[in-house]
């Protein structure tokens, strides 16, 4: 049974799942959707479709599911989904989505947002991500499964972040971040690879030396990078690591990759 504080508002058409808490001040809307036991703390704002997945945890101040900050937007129905065993602390910001990009919102599984961090309209956010204090996500950016955002962060609108990946605090990304890869600086710059996260969690010694042997080759000086993601492809299709990042590549997108300093982009 949905335990709802005397001093929250809960408009009728609003969905509780079982053992769900509402705490003081909040205020859900008509057609939002609490999973079994989401607990919201207090002064939390819910709106428009928006559903909440099982076990997730929302903090004051959060405000979830109001019309985004976007002028094309007309008042077309879209929707915010929000995963399972989720944190999203005070102040955090997200979105739904607009007709130019699917109207959807999607933030995963087992997510941390910290205080201030903000998900923009159309994003699509994977299981295990940390948005690090006031990290900011621009509309339809895609970020992948494990990816941490460091504190003060901004990310452009279409750009894609790789899963395992790191872009450390104060930087400012315009560009496609490749899986494990990670990037800091006013105008983030490709640095290396996750070393770090891919050691916390788990990968095999053999594994990573045959990522940065890829890393290598695909950032060397010689040729295009198209050739040298074919050379790697052909190189290495054995290991599913390099293989994430060559077809991250390949897909390619609305923003060019990320690159070194020293890479060229040819």
């Amino acid at each position: 049974m949905a335990k709802i504080h005397p001093t929250a508002i809960v408009e009728d058409g609003a969905v509780l799942g079982a053992e769900t808490r509402v705490g003081p001040y909040c205020v859900v809307g008509p057609q939002v959707v609490l999973g079994d036991g989401v607990e919201l703390v207090s002064h939390v704002s819910l709106a428009g479709l928006t559903e909440i997945g099982e076990g997730s945890k929302i903090y004051p101040f959060a405000s979830i599911g109001h019309p985004p900050q976007d002028l094309k937007y007309h008042g077309e129905e879209s929707r915010v989904v929000v995963g399972r065993q989720t944190t999203i602390r005070e102040q955090v910001t997200i979105s739904p989505g607009t007709e130019g990009g699917g109207l959807l919102t999607r933030v995963g599984d087992h997510c941390l947002l910290m205080v201030g961090a903000h998900v923009a309209h159309d994003c699509k956010v994977g299981d295990h991500v940390i948005l690090v204090n006031n990290a900011t996500l621009a509309g339809h950016v895609s970020v992948g499964d494990h990816a941490i955002l460091g504190g003060l962060s901004a990310v452009h609108q279409w750009v894609r972040i790789g899963a395992h990946s790191f872009l450390g605090g104060l930087s400012g990304l315009e560009n496609d971040l490749i899986p494990y890869g990670s990037a800091i600086g006013d105008r983030a710059r490709l640095g290396g690879l996750n070393i770090v996260g891919l050691k916390r969690r788990g990968f095999e010694r053999e594994n990573i030396h045959r990522l940065r042997a890829a890393y290598r080759m695909l950032f060397s000086e010689e040729g295009t990078l198209l050739e040298r993601v074919e050379d790697v492809a052909t190189m290495f299709a054995d290991e599913p690591l390099v293989m994430q990042v060559v077809e991250f590549i390949r897909e390619g997108g609305d923003r060019r990759v990320c690159m070194p300093r020293s890479g060229r982009e040819g």
